[in-house]
């Protein structure tokens, strides 16, 4: 497995992000994305959010091995924002907040936010996600079923993240009908899942500040080094295709795989393991 730094840039014109970045569909980091100016840099703290929405009680996901049958990892607990919040800053923990939309709860905070937008006008700035993370938890390998254009920009703490292009889906083991893979690629074995040595890809480490811009479809595996928290916010798929397969992906494959695996159950499983083993193999002979 081949890993290159992420370039790391500030002061880009939109002209030049969309031609060099967006349209190429290479990971960049940006020093700028999110303005200094910005008063969530200094209003933004884990008391500041107790105290707004320390009450709300929010899902919490865990490990994903469990979850590998199905497209998207069901909750493992609940619990108040605070307690949670409180968690994170006492110890390490596999406990995350996955797309948490507090600006639903709290539109007032949309306010703390100015953004520098290299896309000429095309981020999603009225539908930003928070993430948090314990000390030591991580996402699974995958790409996002909506194949938008990502923008991560890390708040508190660090966050290193693995990036590979969609191309490389088969040498990852990337199960049929769904948007992960099986492999478990910061800890590989090399005898189950040989495929892995010919992967190509990035490794960014993002520091509060920095925002890394994730190209529509690309694959990322996340870990928090710290506990801490990052907004994303989306921008639609540059290329037409890349629009169609996230509508697909929401609407038809995602529920298509739902439905057979309620029907078949474990057989649909190995199915689909069978079926990534398959596909790795005809992708490493091709490396080779």
């Amino acid at each position: 497995m081949q890993l290159k730094k992420v370039e790391k840039i500030s002061g880009i014109s939109s002209a030049d992000f969309i031609k060099n970045y967006l349209n190429k569909g290479v990971p960049v980091i940006l020093d700028d994305f999110v303005s200094k100016d910005s008063p969530a840099w200094k209003k933004w703290s884990y008391d500041y959010f107790k105290e707004i929405a320390g009450d709300t009680v929010i899902s919490l996901h865990g490990r994903e091995d469990a979850s590998n049958d199905r497209a998207a990892s069901a909750p493992v607990a609940k619990m108040k924002f605070s307690e949670y919040l409180d968690l994170i800053e006492r110890e390490p923990t596999d406990l995350r907040i996955f797309l948490f939309n507090l600006m639903k709860l709290k539109p007032e905070l949309n306010h703390d936010l100015i953004y520098n937008d290299v896309t000429g006008g095309k981020v999603l700035q009225w539908l930003p996600y928070l993430f948090f993370g314990g000390e030591g938890s991580s996402t699974r390998n995958h790409f996002d079923i909506d194949m938008s254009h990502v923008f991560i920009t890390q708040y508190k703490g660090v966050k290193r993240i693995w990036l590979f292009p969609l191309e490389q889906s088969d040498l990852m083991y990337k199960l049929p009908y769904n948007f992960h893979s099986i492999a478990n690629i910061k800890n590989p074995d090399y005898e189950k899942f040989p495929a892995l040595k010919y992967l190509d890809g990035y490794e960014a480490e993002i520091h509060p500040g920095e925002t890394l811009f994730m190209p529509s479809g690309w694959w990322h595996y996340i870990q928090y080094v710290t506990e801490g928290y990052s907004i994303s916010v989306r921008a639609l798929p540059s290329k037409v295709y890349d629009k169609w397969r996230g509508f697909r992906n929401l609407v038809i494959t995602r529920n298509f795989d739902n439905t057979m695996r309620k029907i078949f159950k474990d057989r649909w499983f190995n199915y689909k393991i069978n079926a990534a083993n398959k596909r790795a193999e005809k992708a490493l002979k091709r490396v080779k």
